[in-house]
C-alpha cells in the first residue's frame, strides 16, 4: 500500500519511474480506446442509452429518501434484513456483529469498493473473523496486501510474473517448481485455491450494482460468477451498499446494465447478471438462510445536497480512468485514495472533505475525455474545477500559485499596467526560444518543462488580435 506520509507529487513520479506500470497502462488504454471503438461501431443507438441511464439515475437521486424506503419494505417482505448506517464507522460495526451472530470464521467476499472505502477487511480481522477476497484482481491484491488500483480491473498495475511470485510465496504447500508464467496456470491455481474457501465459509459479503426498489432485490453484476457462489453458498449473505445505487424499477435497471458493460469492458454484457431478492425460500435446496443488507451513507446525504450531487450518478463502470491521460501515467496508487482517476478527485473530497485529499482535483489536464465516456454524463471537469475554486478560497489549504494567481488578478484588472506588462513577458519569451523554436527551462513552470518544452508565443496579446480583428470586446 502506498504511504499517506509521501505527498502527491512524489508518489507521482515513483509511478512514472515505474516500467511495469507504465506498460500495463498503456496496454490498458490503448486495448480500451480500440474496444470501445469498436462497440460503438456497432452500437450508433449508444448515446440514446446514454441519455435514458442519465435520466434513471437523476430521477432516482431526487427521490432518494422514498425509493430507499420502498427498497427496505420489500426487502423485509421477502424476508430480509436491512440496516441503515450513516458512516464507516456504523457499517463496519454492523457487519461485524451480524458475522458474529452467525458464529462467523470466515467470510468470502466478491468485489466491492465501498467495502474498500469503509475499511472492512480490517475489522473483520481485528474482530477475528478472515476476510477472502474471491473476485481475481482483489485475492491477487490481498496476498500482496495491495488496494485496488482502478474499480473494475483492481491489479491492472500488476504484471504475470508479479502475480505468479505472489501465489508462490502464498501457496506454500504447491510444488514450488510449478509453471505459473501464463494466464492459464494462474487461473487455474486461483480457482482451486478459492474453491474450498467457497464451501467452508460461513458469511458471504457482496456489494450491489444496483439496488431495486420495486422488488427489494439486489442486482449483481460480473463476470467470473464469484459473486454467485459468494452469496448462494454460505448460510448468511451480508450486501453492503452506498445509498445511492437506488433505482426504482427492474427496466430502470435493464438500462443501466446496458451501458454498464459496454463502458467498464466494452462488452455487450457481462457474463452474469443476477438478482438477488431475499434467502433462500423454505422449498428451495440453495441459497442463504438470512439476507442482510446494509446501507452506508457516508458523507452520501450530504453531498446530495450539495453542488457536487451529480457525481453521485456515478455507476462504477471505470471508464473515465481507463481514457484519463493524468492517471494513464501514473495509475492509481498515486492518487492514495480509494477512488482513483477523474471520479475519485470528485467523489473523495466531495465525501470525506476537501482538506483531506486537496490534491485530487489537481490531477487533471481538463481534456474532457472522462466526460466524454461517461456512461451517465457525469460533468467531471466541471466538478473539479469547482473544487479548484473551493480550494483556492480556504486558506487552510495549500493551493500552488495561489500568490501568482492573486497577483495575476490585481494586475489583470489594471489594463494601464497589465497591457505592457504582458507584451514585455511575450517579447521575453519568444527571446528565450527564439533559437530552438520552444522553451526548455521557465521558473515557476518547472513543473511543464521538465517533462516537455514550453512553445514560443506566436503574436500578441488575444486583445491585440481582437482589436486588429476589427471588433470590439462586448461590455
Amino acid at each position: 500500500m502506498n504511504s499517506a506520509a509521501r505527498g502527491f507529487p512524489e508518489r507521482a513520479a515513483a509511478a512514472l519511474a515505474d516500467p511495469v506500470l507504465g506498460a500495463a497502462l498503456d496496454k490498458l488504454q490503448g486495448e480500451f480506446r480500440r474496444d470501445r471503438g469498436a462497440m460503438l461501431s456497432r452500437m450508433p443507438e449508444f448515446e440514446a442509452l446514454r441519455d435514458r441511464a442519465m435520466t434513471v439515475r437523476n430521477y432516482a437521486l431526487a427521490d432518494m429518501d422514498g425509493l430507499l424506503e420502498q427498497f427496505e419494505r420489500n426487502v423485509i417482505a421477502t424476508g430480509g434484513t436491512v440496516h441503515w448506517c450513516r458512516d464507516a464507522e456504523e457499517a463496519r460495526a454492523t457487519v461485524t456483529r451480524l458475522c458474529r451472530e452467525a458464529d462467523a470464521k470466515t467470510a468470502v467476499k466478491s468485489k466491492s469498493m465501498l467495502s474498500e472505502e469503509i475499511a472492512l477487511n480490517d475489522a473483520l480481522v481485528d474482530a477475528g473473523i478472515e476476510p477472502v477476497e474471491t473476485d481475481l484482481g482483489e485475492y491477487i491484491l490481498q496476498l500482496r496486501r495491495e488496494t485496488p488500483s482502478h474499480i473494475v480491473m483492481p491489479a491492472i498495475h500488476l504484471n504475470a510474473g508479479q502475480i505468479g511470485d505472489a501465489f508462490r510465496k502464498s501457496h506454500s504447500d504447491r510444488d514450488s517448481g510449478r509453471d505459473l508464467s501464463n494466464a492459464d496456470a494462474l487461473l487455474a491455481e486461483a480457482r482451486a485455491t478459492l474453491r474450498r474457501r467457497f464451501l467452508d465459509a460461513d458469511v458471504g459479503i457482496t456489494g450491489a450494482n444496483a439496488l431495486i426498489a420495486e422488488t427489494g432485490s439486489i442486482l449483481l453484476v460480473t463476470n467470473e460468477g464469484n459473486a454467485d457462489l459468494v452469496h448462494t453458498l454460505p448460510k448468511t449473505h451480508i450486501a453492503v451498499v452506498g445509498i445511492e445505487k437506488v433505482l426504482p424499477t427492474l427496466s430502470d435497471a435493464m438500462a443501466v446494465v446496458r451501458v454498464l458493460a459496454r463502458s467498464a469492458t466494452a462488452q455487450e454484457i457481462t457474463s452474469y447478471t443476477t438478482l438477488v431478492s431475499g434467502p433462500a425460500r423454505t422449498d428451495e435446496a440453495d441459497g442463504p438462510r438470512a439476507f442482510h443488507v446494509v446501507l452506508v451513507d457516508n458523507g452520501r446525504s450530504k453531498m446530495l445536497a450539495g453542488p457536487y450531487a451529480d457525481a453521485l450518478r456515478c455507476i462504477r463502470c471505470g471508464a473515465c480512468q481507463s481514457l484519463c491521460p493524468v492517471y494513464g501515467a501514473i495509475g492509481g496508487h498515486a492518487y492514495d485514495a480509494v477512488y482513483a482517476g477523474p471520479i475519485g478527485a470528485v467523489l473523495t473530497p466531495a465525501l470525506g472533505g476537501l482538506e483531506r485529499a486537496p490534491h485530487l482535483p489537481q490531477a487533471s489536464s481538463f481534456c474532457g475525455q472522462c466526460e466524454d465516456v461517461c456512461p451517465v454524463r457525469v460533468p467531471l471537469p466541471a466538478l473539479m474545477r469547482r473544487l479548484r475554486e473551493d480550494s483556492f478560497r480556504r486558506p487552510d489549504i495549500a493551493v500552488a500559485g495561489r500568490r501568482l494567481t492573486r497577483f495575476w488578478s490585481w494586475a489583470a484588472r489594471r489594463p494601464a499596467l497589465y497591457r505592457p506588462g504582458l507584451r514585455l513577458g511575450l517579447a521575453m519569451l519568444r527571446l528565450l526560444g527564439a533559437h530552438r523554436g520552444a522553451i526548455r527551462s521557465l521558473p515557476f513552470i518547472s513543473g511543464w518543462t521538465g517533462a516537455r518544452d514550453f512553445p514560443v508565443p506566436e503574436g500578441g496579446s488575444f486583445v491585440e488580435k481582437w482589436h486588429a480583428s476589427g471588433r470590439e470586446p462586448k461590455r
